[in-house]
């Protein structure tokens, strides 16, 4: 493989990070101007917060196989093309805005996979340092620009809001193109190699559970933890507060995870992880308790907002350290995030038809609380080993 790349491969790779959430996670908090300026009900537009994940989980399969015959920077150029034109058409009517979401969430979904084997082919001794620029890129491009909806909604449209996120789409594509002369490819004999000895490996299931218990964690919480909030007797101005939190305090994870995963001894990174999923399990146990303690609610979603923070961004820089190649990392990155955004679509809405059913949250607490501790048994044994593919 080639080992040069172009002087805007880093701006490049901050650019990606802030397309890979901002162009659809920016709109739910919209989605009632939406709503009004189609002249729909709002109820219609429920699926817009599922269908990316859905996407994802979709089109993930199918990124290596892309990367092969293109390579990796020509097939995000081509991305990025797809990603644009679809954040641009969401304004044309509510058709336009389903198609238009589709055609994000295929092309995030191949920029998800493929990330990290495009750090390792470029730049493979700093994947710690560029896997928390474009973590961190897209944390803190997601909690500013939803901060920043309503208001730029009020003072344009909706329309003018999905505008402003295309033009960042446009500009992530024009930042990108003098990348595409340094492209690379994945080799066809790596993955063909070893994509029939997946099945049989452990460890590979170990980290499609672990990653798929870890994404389902983080959306759940983040759709279900304000409501719970509000029905446990807190405000709706006290549960946007926690809301802020959970997400907020994603940022000081997403600048540290990455590089202490890469420099901590294998002890030292053990500890860290324990205690990273230790808080998690505490949080969602802290959910059974009922009470309207606003202290209480604060330092619950303190503890899942850290431990999902940290969860994700390892997970990103462990499909480096434990596959051998870059075909490899794209293997093994593709096969969690496909089983992980399945988890991801459907646990939020199995965790809301739970509390319908049974009238009550805990049963479905205790459901999560459950699969938080399997998924620190799946972390367990994806620690164990090296090298998995």
């Amino acid at each position: 493989m080639k080992k040069t790349h172009s002087m805007l491969f880093v701006p490049g790779i901050i650019m990606l990070g802030i397309v890979l959430r901002t162009p659809f996670t920016t709109l739910p908090t919209v989605l009632s101007d939406i709503a009004a300026g189609l002249g729909v009900d709002v109820s219609s537009l429920g699926l817009l917060t599922s269908l990316p994940l859905l996407t994802f989980a979709l089109f993930s399969p199918f990124a290596i196989q892309f990367a092969k015959k293109l390579g990796i920077e020509r097939l995000f150029f081509l991305v990025l093309i797809a990603i644009t034109i679809g954040s641009a058409i969401r304004i044309i009517n509510l058709p336009f805005l389903y198609l238009g979401t589709i055609l994000i969430g295929a092309g995030i979904a191949f920029l998800n996979v493929l990330l990290p084997s495009l750090i390792q082919a470029n730049r493979p001794r700093q994947l710690g340092i560029l896997t928390t620029l474009y973590i961190t890129s897209m944390g803190m491009s997601t909690a500013i620009a939803s901060s920043v909806a309503v208001p730029i909604t009020k003072a344009t449209s909706w329309q003018g809001l999905v505008n402003i996120l295309t033009a960042l789409c446009a500009l992530a594509l024009v930042i990108w193109i003098p990348n595409i002369r340094y492209n690379h490819h994945l080799k066809k004999t790596a993955t063909t190699e070893s994509s029939s000895k997946w099945y049989t490996n452990k460890y590979v299931w170990a980290i499609m559970i672990f990653g798929g218990l870890q994404s389902l964690l983080f959306y759940t919480s983040m759709t279900w933890l304000p409501t719970m909030a509000v029905q446990a007797g807190l405000s709706k101005v006290e549960s946007g507060l926690l809301a802020s939190v959970f997400t907020l305090i994603s940022l000081p994870f997403s600048l540290t995870i990455p590089s202490l995963t890469t420099r901590l001894s294998d002890r030292n990174r053990h500890l860290m992880l324990a205690i990273v999923v230790g808080t998690g399990i505490l949080g969602v146990a802290m959910l059974l308790i009922p009470t309207s303690n606003f202290f209480y609610w604060l330092v619950l979603n303190a503890l899942i907002g850290s431990s999902v923070s940290s969860l994700f961004p390892y997970l990103m820089v462990a499909f480096s350290m434990k596959s051998s190649t870059p075909e490899k990392t794209a293997q093994l990155s593709g096969l969690a995030q496909t089983g992980g955004y399945v988890f991801a679509a459907f646990g939020p809405i199995l965790f809301g038809y739970s509390k319908s059913l049974f009238h009550s949250w805990t049963p479905a607490i205790l459901m999560l609380l459950v699969l938080t501790i399997i998924m620190a048994i799946a972390l367990y044994q994806v620690e164990k080993v090296d090298h998995i593919l």
